[in-house]
């Protein structure tokens, strides 16, 4: 009997504490190989935090985080944090408003921003490649400060898989795009999730609207514990959004796979 591979994430009694405030109580949460998933919840309910924790930007009070079996603690904090793509609107304020996108999407491997020479040989070739399937190689020249919010969450995706990490973390990367666009970046998003050997995705939304197929699993969370957690298709409901969100809403799913909710 072949062993059970390991997860691509574990998470267990994660606690976050700040004072009095309890942001995150005792999260458990496990991603396997070939799973992709959606983390939903209200502002509030501790999403922002749980990020930071699994980028390395925030110490937990209490808990454990563990990418491939390399725990954060344990393992060089430099080196594991490569190993977790990130796309976040934070980024982009950090980024120098005259720095080319290729130059951004460059930076990738190394998880840094602002390189301070341009990129070349391999990397520039792999760094012009992944602007190309993300639809953005006219950008490769551009400087950042000129992107529009789509554009520049285009290149950021871009940025994130040039390490070949196996866990991409989508930050709410649709937020702020007008809905051609958002369509548009929803679309290579899924088209993502069907890479036989991409990373596990996992996408911060508000909206299940933004809940493209591919996405197999779901996390929902309020005031930092978890609602509940497993597949979409037995887990996402009217009723655990209700108790989600904290209102009476309707669930429905289209033809398409798609979700819409009515509050």
């Amino acid at each position: 009997m072949r062993p059970s591979p390991s997860p691509i994430l574990s998470v267990r009694g994660l606690r976050i504490r700040r004072g009095d405030t309890h942001i995150l109580r005792g999260l458990d949460w496990t991603i396997a190989p070939g799973e992709h998933w959606v983390v939903l919840g209200a502002n509030g309910c501790g999403k922002t935090s749980l990020l930071a924790a699994l980028t390395g930007t925030l110490s937990p009070t209490a808990g454990e985080i563990a990418v491939l079996g390399s725990t954060y603690g344990r393992t060089d904090w430099r080196e594991l944090r490569k190993r977790v793509g990130f796309v976040s609107n934070a980024l982009t304020r950090a980024i120098e408003a005259d720095e080319p996108a290729l130059h951004v999407v460059a930076s990738g491997p190394d998880a840094l921003l602002n390189l301070w020479h341009p990129p070349h040989g391999a990397l520039r070739r792999r760094a012009l490649a992944l602007l190309r399937a993300w639809g953005a190689a006219a950008l490769a020249d551009r400087p950042w400060g000129v992107l529009s919010q789509g554009e520049r969450q285009r290149a950021l995706i871009a940025r994130a898989l040039l390490g070949r990490p196996p866990l991409l973390l989508l930050d709410e990367p649709a937020a702020g795009l007008d809905p051609v666009a958002r369509e548009r970046l929803l679309a290579l998003v899924q088209r993502e999730t069907q890479r036989r050997r991409g990373p596990a995705l996992v996408l911060i939304t508000h909206h299940v609207e933004e809940i493209v197929p591919g996405f197999t699993h779901v996390l929902m969370l309020r005031r930092g514990g978890i609602v509940a957690a497993g597949p979409i298709a037995t887990t996402l409901s009217s009723r655990m959004l209700e108790a989600t969100f904290d209102a009476p809403v309707r669930l429905r799913r289209a033809r398409d796979g798609r979700w819409t909710l009515r509050v």
